[in-house]
């Protein structure tokens, strides 16, 4: 896993503290769009790119809240490689759905962060928003990329989606900071931790947050409610990977999200609204993780399975609610 110091870029440097626990680092690009004429970044169709992998759940927030809302035509995508090797995440286009860099014709997503900072230190990650009016990141934090779209990019979406509901904001932003920590990077602590500890402690805290939100969704169909939010966008790409890359590579083993009833129809719930499943590449998931950790995984060899039929009914719309459409002004 490498990293960018003073624009020189090292393939040998990993996070992790001496009780082996991972430890990840802070984004730094973190500039907001506003939809503000006097704004240094200002919401404007076809200014902003986006840069992502179809493995990373961090980045696969982003393609979902763009399809969602409809803002494929006013904001375009370069998709990176899935494997991440010395160099990082490269622009290579011999892997099925790899586009190269669509703007600038880089060869490593490191160059696209040089460009915007000769002297950058930090992680190369995905997902990117760049200005190709400024030619800079704006921003690199998945969190604030979609709170950006779902809320100041509403007006160029075709689509009528409120994911960030005036009525529950307080509650959403609540419940992404709850799921962060034991979930979300609770598969990553897992899996890269490299002490019995500092595993048994993450993986210990991941299975109780899965229970505590499996016993919520008893009689709640979203995680705020009856409203399908942002939160349940940052649940959701957790989720989707679980039993085909965390069970098994990150050893999240003790349970299969299949096997927790309400976790497992709200995940069916997602993949099947419309647009969703065209966002989850599984070739590029199950092939990032088994041949990019060779630490974790030395054979790179990439499993078959699971089998899973996603497209199998679910009991959801059991418990009132959907996706949220604001109402004509």
């Amino acid at each position: 896993m490498g990293k960018m110091i003073e624009g020189t870029w090292r393939s040998d440097t990993w996070i992790r503290n001496q009780q082996g626990e991972f430890r990840r680092e802070p984004t730094t690009f973190r500039d907001p769009i506003e939809a503000d004429d006097d704004a240094t970044y200002r919401v404007e169709a076809d200014r902003y790119h986006l840069y992502v992998s179809y493995a990373c759940p961090w980045a696969h927030r982003t393609l979902i809240v763009r399809a969602l809302m409809g803002l494929e035509d006013a904001i375009g995508v370069s998709v990176v490689h899935p494997h991440m090797l010395e160099d990082g995440w490269s622009f290579d286009t011999d892997f099925d759905g790899a586009t190269g860099d669509r703007i600038g014709n880089r060869q490593f997503l490191r160059h696209l962060y040089s460009d915007a900072d000769p002297n950058y230190t930090g992680r190369v990650t995905v997902p990117v928003l760049w200005d190709t009016e400024r030619e800079t990141i704006v921003n690199n934090e998945s969190r604030e990329i979609i709170r950006n779209f779902s809320t100041q990019f509403r007006e160029l979406a075709t689509n009528g989606v409120d994911l960030y509901p005036e009525k529950v904001r307080d509650e959403i932003d609540e419940v992404i900071d709850a799921i962060y920590e034991p979930i979300n990077n609770g598969v990553y602590r897992s899996g890269f931790a490299t002490t019995q500890e500092a595993y048994d402690d993450a993986v210990t805290e991941l299975f109780e947050a899965l229970q505590r939100w499996d016993d919520h969704l008893q009689d709640n169909r979203y995680l705020c409610g009856d409203v399908f939010t942002e939160a349940d966008v940052c649940m959701f790409t957790t989720l989707i990977r679980f039993d085909p890359v965390y069970y098994g590579h990150f050893k999240c083993n003790i349970k299969h999200v299949y096997e927790f009833d309400n976790l497992w129809n709200y995940t069916l719930e997602i993949y099947q609204m419309p647009g969703i499943a065209e966002t989850c590449r599984f070739d590029h998931i199950q092939s990032h993780y088994y041949y990019s950790h060779e630490t974790i995984n030395p054979t790179r060899i990439v499993p078959r399975g699971p089998y899973l039929d996603r497209r199998a009914d679910h009991d959801r719309h059991r418990l009132p609610g959907g996706i949220a459409t604001p109402s004509p002004a």
